[in-house]
């Protein structure tokens, strides 16, 4: 981060940990650094149980190393290369006592990246010691077999092993070994066609199942989110060596999908250690759940944290030459200090929505002294994106497009200005397994985005005989948030929210945004006029429950329950707002159009959890009628993400949703979609 922003706070900071961690080192006196006794390495060596101490060493040494490589702090580079003199010694000591396969047998234990950071010292040292070092962790059981590109990687945990395909990536950039390229490669083909979920994530329970089997994986224990933190390195790897555009769409799908929602909103360190994939699940629902702030430090919160303080590490690359090139692979609102050519480069992106289906970003410069040399901008033309409808034009002349899956190259000068438009369509991915039985199941995606779809396990679809996703899969119109509302009532020092509670209305305690109740209590206002004030007493409205739309709030006669249903009679669903029968300042009651002088009542003796009836205001009613049938009328405590969409569906109509936005609502991701 502090690459990026230069931010002179944590530039401090990092220097203070840096200094301190030194204090510590010199303390010990044997290049040691670890919060953890060194005697854990003595049972690692000898194999017995201890839990992966060399993957805290590998953050270490990264950690000391980006200060050197990105602060140029010159003494975390010495504290490294004494760290590394003596884990050098030790694992020098195994193989001298025993044999080098009895160190290779302590590698089953997850490591981290210990090959990748100690390449990345033999980049800077030139010293053969370090190189060698690094080869000892290059695990020969694990790359062996993808060097003969064998998709048999079921069983090994992903985590141990993905970290150790990067330092073989790091192994052919230092020695240029054409076999480490081809390992890599074959790697990413291999989980990418076979053990890779809607998300671009992989892994369930932290281990690779059978090969296109995933329908049976589906579960709350899916994708460590330290994987994908690791897929999006090998994939960075791959584009910077081949400028293949499917590795930027990999890249994209991932960071989208399987990174931007591993964090609970934007509540800085409430993280979580896998996201769920299965039926009617929920982040907040899994052997970790939700992390603290505090109180939490898995693995998956350090590599969560770093992924959160990176984001603008993969949107530009450059490539040097005679005339520079510059390529563009995420459309990300971001500036750009483009030295070399001295100009700074703005990116902005329109925000995306579902009812104007375009990716929309512009391009400009601005020269900074003794600028003035032409340069090329190659921009990335997605592969979700297609022709039809898309744009591109420098200083308003139109630009030839390359189809999807290349990138369209520019000459640009300063002071240009370049726009492009892509179309962004909906569209259906099977999920990888070759069983027959599970060719239906299918996520549902919008360009770069995974839909998810608010449910608490339904899954079937139904498109008819049509053959095009839009005939099925509706936009949720911008306007929409202007109708949601949440009704409220209180009782003593407690707040009631009308809740739809499967499809039965009652009274819940005012919930916490974000979660299960927060959407059942928030309705949508239908009018029975094109009026666009909520607000207006007097107005005849229907109810529709947020997360299942096309239903609607239904009466079932005098002193019957209310209920939520998909065929409504219009006089038993229809209520007018009026009023509120206490007569407080702001309080309204919902009057029911067919049998006036009714109203949708919570009950005299209030409580959590009673069921919501229709019932008639008499003679004998008293003030406890009149405040059970008033309510506080509030903007919905859930509100539409800007993309929405609606889902035909076999019993019930599907709410859907980026995946990124989901806290602690229950989604399902894939859908079982039949004709």
């Amino acid at each position: 981060m502090w690459a990026s922003t230069h931010n002179d706070t944590l530039k401090e900071k990092m220097s203070a940990v840096v200094s301190a961690l030194s204090v510590c080192q010199k303390k010990m006196g044997t290049g040691y650094l670890s919060a953890f006794p060194s005697e854990f390495f003595d049972r690692f060596e000898a194999i017995k149980p201890v839990w992966a101490p060399y993957y805290t060493i590998h953050k270490i040494l990264a950690g000391l190393l980006d200060q050197y490589t990105f602060a140029n702090n010159s003494q975390a580079l010495d504290m490294t290369k004494w760290m590394v003199e003596y884990f050098y010694n030790r694992v020098q000591n195994v193989i001298t006592k025993y044999t080098v396969e009895r160190h290779y047998l302590s590698l089953n234990e997850e490591t981290g990246g210990m090959n990748d950071v100690l390449y990345r010292l033999c980049t800077i040292t030139g010293d053969p010691k370090h190189l060698l070092f690094a080869h000892l962790f290059d695990k020969p059981c694990f790359l062996g077999l993808l060097a003969v590109q064998a998709d048999d990687i079921s069983g090994f945990h992903a985590n141990t092993h993905i970290p150790i395909v990067i330092g073989s990536q790091m192994r052919y950039e230092v020695t240029g070994d054409p076999l480490y390229k081809t390992i890599s490669t074959s790697f990413m083909d291999i989980v990418n066609s076979s053990h890779s979920y809607a998300t671009g994530g992989t892994s369930v329970s932290e281990f690779w199942s059978d090969p296109k089997r995933l329908a049976s994986t589906l579960q709350t224990e899916n994708e460590e989110s330290c994987t994908t933190y690791n897929m999006l390195k090998v994939s960075r790897h791959l584009f910077r060596w081949t400028k293949e555009v499917a590795y930027a769409d990999y890249y994209e799908r991932a960071l989208t999908n399987g990174v931007l929602g591993i964090q609970r909103g934007t509540e800085p360190g409430v993280m979580i250690y896998m996201l769920p994939q299965g039926r009617g699940v929920s982040k907040a629902v899994s052997y970790h759940k939700w992390g603290s702030p505090f109180d939490s430090f898995w693995c998956c919160y350090g590599t969560g944290i770093e992924s959160f303080s990176k984001l603008g590490d993969s949107i530009y690359f450059e490539q040097e030459g005679s005339i520079p090139s510059l390529y563009i692979i995420q459309y990300i609102s971001s500036t750009l200090d483009w030295k070399s050519r001295k100009i700074v480069l703005n990116q902005k992106v329109d925000p995306v929505v579902s009812w104007d289906p375009y990716l929309r970003a512009t391009l400009t410069s601005s020269s900074k002294e003794g600028s003035g040399q032409s340069s090329s901008l190659n921009l990335r033309i997605p592969i979700w994106t297609n022709l039809k409808d898309a744009k591109a034009t420098l200083n308003a002349q139109n630009l030839d497009l390359p189809a999807p899956g290349n990138f369209l190259t520019v000459k640009w000068s300063t002071e240009d200005k370049l726009t492009i438009q892509f179309p962004i369509s909906l569209r259906t991915e099977p999920i990888k397994d070759d069983r027959p039985e599970y060719a239906s199941v299918q996520a549902i995606l919008y360009g770069p985005y995974l839909l998810s779809g608010y449910s608490s396990g339904d899954w079937d679809i139904k498109t008819g005989s049509t053959g095009s996703v839009a005939d099925w899969i509706t936009s949720v119109p911008a306007a929409y948030n202007n109708y949601l509302v949440t009704f409220s009532q209180d009782s003593g020092d407690s707040s009631f929210v009308l809740t739809n509670s499967n499809q039965s209305i009652r009274m819940t305690k005012f919930p916490k945004a974000g979660t299960d109740t927060a959407i059942h209590a928030t309705f949508r206002l239908i009018f029975d006029d094109t009026s666009k004030k909520i607000s207006a007493i007097g107005k005849t409205v229907m109810l529709e429950p947020f997360d299942f739309p096309g239903m609607v709030v239904v009466h079932q006669g005098t002193e019957n329950n209310l209920a939520v249903t998909d065929s409504p009679n219009e006089a038993a669903s229809s209520f007018r707002l009026v009023g509120g029968l206490d007569g407080k300042n702001g309080s309204v009651s919902l009057e029911s159009v067919s049998q006036k002088g009714c109203y949708v009542y919570s009950g005299a003796n209030y409580s959590s959890n009673i069921s919501m009836k229709l019932s008639c205001n008499s003679a004998s009613s008293g003030t406890g009628f009149n405040q059970a049938v008033s309510f506080v009328m509030n903007k919905g405590i859930s509100e539409y993400h800007q993309i929405s969409f609606v889902a035909r569906g076999a019993r019930r109509n599907f709410l859907l949703a980026p995946l990124q936005s989901f806290r602690d609502e229950s989604y399902t991701i894939y859908f079982n979609i039949q004709p």
